[in-house]
């Protein structure tokens, strides 16, 4: 296979298994997609809006040897479908939990949220002069507290139990697109704007950033449901 399809099959990769199970009788995720699709959208346009910015700054950009030439706002087309990709699927596994295991770390999620907050404003203030890092933590840390504290979401400990689960394949895929496996990253940082920590080849801010990605598609897909209910 040509370098310059593997983000592309990443993409698809992650997708297609949730997808093709979204069908299944037990499951029906599909009837939840007037939900996840302008949840989806709005997080993507979010996002977006910050990937332009920071890809333009110089905070991260892309191997050209990977992608395959289109790009809209300096993004490649596999960075915009990964916002897409990549939610999909983990919603696809937390309405899976939802159904099947609703009260799964219900009594861990204040100290959860609790420590997560404290963790990330700490290292997020710290850190506020390194673009990924300050604003990312920073971000995280408020959302939490927010759906914690002030608007009390009932949903946060079936949250914390999708985003336990897809840590590896989170691993496999943003490992993958970081270097690990390949000879040259599909995606590269500049280390003046993160702390400099990796898990193999990943900075450790892209976990945080990954949860911050699903905790507003999560938020606006509970959202969109309780809305059409």
């Amino acid at each position: 296979m040509p370098d310059k399809y593997i983000y592309l099959v990443i993409d698809i990769g992650a997708i297609i298994v949730p997808f093709l199970f979204s069908f299944h009788p037990k499951i029906n995720f599909h009837k939840q997609w007037h939900a996840f699709w302008p949840a989806n959208l709005l997080t993507t346009l979010i996002f977006l809006i910050w990937d332009a910015v920071y890809t333009k700054l110089g905070v991260w950009g892309f191997n050209d040897r990977y992608i395959i030439g289109y790009r809209l706002l300096g993004l490649p087309l596999e960075e915009i479908l990964f916002f897409t990709c990549i939610p999909y699927s983990s919603i696809f596994t937390y309405y899976c939990f939802t159904q099947f295991f609703p009260s799964s770390l219900k009594k861990l999620q204040k100290p959860i949220s609790v420590t997560l907050i404290i963790f990330l404003a700490i290292l997020g203030v710290l850190n506020i002069t390194r673009l990924y890092t300050g604003v990312t933590f920073i971000a995280l840390a408020s959302l939490i507290f927010t759906f914690s504290f002030f608007k009390k979401q009932h949903w946060l400990n079936t949250f914390y139990l999708m985003y336990l689960v897809i840590l590896l394949p989170f691993f496999i895929v943003n490992g993958t697109l970081t270097g690990t496996g390949i000879d040259q990253p599909i995606v590269w940082y500049n280390d003046d704007e993160n702390i400099g920590i990796r898990i193999l080849t990943i900075p450790i801010e892209d976990i945080f950033y990954g949860m911050l990605l699903l905790l507003l598609n999560t938020a606006f897909f509970e959202r969109f449901r309780t809305k059409n209910a």
